[in-house]
């Protein structure tokens, strides 16, 4: 197993439990069981939507990470997994740091763009 997939994979997994992990402590801090305020400047809804976001999404990267990180990945390859990651981590920064997510910003709009390109070209990547 390639070290660049594998620690992409554990940056996807912190992600997704970190980000749980933090509505969990927000919910208990408001005394909040299940759902929110479906307000797009709620840190609440923004954290909830992150999570979602990222659950959607790392899933299936991780899947693909894994297998290509261990067929001795090209540089690409490799390239196109960092890229991956980076844009889920843009994107939920994009969604979390700005004031509402009412309004797009830019992490936002690489973060999510960059996920569609680099995983659609790791999907490419499984025909050769």
């Amino acid at each position: 197993m390639n070290n660049v997939a594998l620690a992409c994979v554990i940056v996807l997994g912190l992600l997704l439990f970190g980000l749980g992990l933090s509505i969990s402590v927000m919910r208990f801090r408001e005394g909040t069981g299940s759902g929110c305020e479906p307000d797009p400047a709620n840190p609440l809804h923004k954290l909830i939507r992150a999570h979602a976001n990222t659950a959607e999404y790392a899933p299936f990267l991780a899947l693909l990470f894994l297998y290509l990180g261990a067929r001795s990945p090209s540089t690409a390859t490799l390239s196109l997994i960092v890229a991956a990651t980076m844009c889920r981590c843009l994107l939920v920064i994009g969604l979390i740091a700005w004031p509402t997510m009412a309004q797009p910003n830019p992490f936002r709009f690489v973060g999510g763009l960059g996920t569609y390109l680099a995983g659609l070209a790791l999907c490419g990547m499984l025909l050769h």
